[in-house]
């Protein structure tokens, strides 16, 4: 029992990023109408940046203000693209054009990295915060739950009751008559992107020595994301919240179990099919009528 809890406590670190790209990927829909695919890799391009510079020997808090600017700066320019050439289009061509990006940044950054070249990630919060039940949380778990709670609540906050706020809502729900209001789409668009890109960016940074140390393993944490923001139904943070973290514990609870650890990879697809097929249950039910 003590070594399941051990190993559910070990999931908290990795469930407070999944919960993080989740509420940035409801951020992202909420706000610009994108189903973002490239949110994982824009956080990988950043957290790369990082470790080059690390890899070089430049201090630490230097490398993450880098790596942080520099996903902000990708997520930029992937808004520019999609405000410029897509704003447009259905939902459906931006979550594809997001997903083919996902792919073109993946090649990349595999190319300018080494592909499966281990790299040397440096542990941003080292050591142990305090004792549960006898077992230690770390201090990047406290921190990535920390932020993924900060960030929700202010988000939420900011959208309720600032004046900005309620410009990004008339942004995504009425994007050409806010426009002809006087409001200024492109660049409230442009600054989704970025918070979205450098929020992401430290989060993975946080979690990273705990992956895979290659481009795509991190890029491809999209996926425990969007089963956060499908829990959410891809519009309440708070229930993306909860789900990331569940879904950390979960694979914690599986890493830990012999006859389940090598299907832990699965279990954000096990979330994403689950989450689907409740949602239709009220189709299927008047179907078996």
């Amino acid at each position: 029992m003590n070594s399941l809890l051990t190993s559910a406590v070990a999931g908290l670190s990795a469930g407070g990023a999944y919960a993080i790209l989740g509420v940035c990927a409801i951020f992202n829909y909420r706000l610009v109408a994108v189903v973002n695919f490239t949110g994982a890799a824009i956080g990988a391009a950043g957290t790369f940046v990082m470790v080059a510079l690390y890899e070089a020997g430049f201090p630490l808090a230097v490398d993450v203000v880098a790596g942080v600017a520099a996903g902000a700066l990708a997520a930029t320019l992937i808004g520019l693209v999609m405000t410029t050439w897509f704003a447009g289009s259905s939902a459906s061509t931006k979550a594809a054009v997001t997903a083919a990006l996902l792919v073109g940044i993946i090649a990349v950054g595999l190319r300018l990295t080494g592909g499966q070249h281990p790299h040397n990630f440096p542990e941003i919060v080292a050591g142990s915060a305090f004792r549960l039940a006898g077992v230690e949380v770390t201090r990047a778990s406290v921190l990535t739950i920390a932020i993924s709670v900060l960030f929700t609540v202010l988000t939420e906050m900011f959208l309720a009751r600032t004046r900005m706020g309620l410009q990004l809502r008339a942004l995504s729900q009425r994007p050409m008559a806010a426009e002809l209001i006087g409001i200024r789409v492109k660049l409230l668009a442009l600054c989704v992107w970025a918070v979205m890109g450098a929020v992401t960016s430290f989060a993975l940074m946080v979690i990273a020595p705990l992956r895979s140390p290659d481009f795509m393993s991190i890029s491809l944490l999209v996926v425990p994301a969007l089963a956060a923001a499908l829990i959410g139904a891809f519009t309440s943070f708070r229930a993306a919240l909860v789900g990331g973290l569940m879904i950390g514990v979960i694979e914690g609870l599986a890493s830990g179990l012999d006859a389940f650890s090598q299907y832990r990879g699965a279990i954000p697809f096990v979330v994403i099919l689950a989450v689907l097929l409740w949602s239709q249950r009220g189709a299927r039910w008047d179907e078996a009528r």
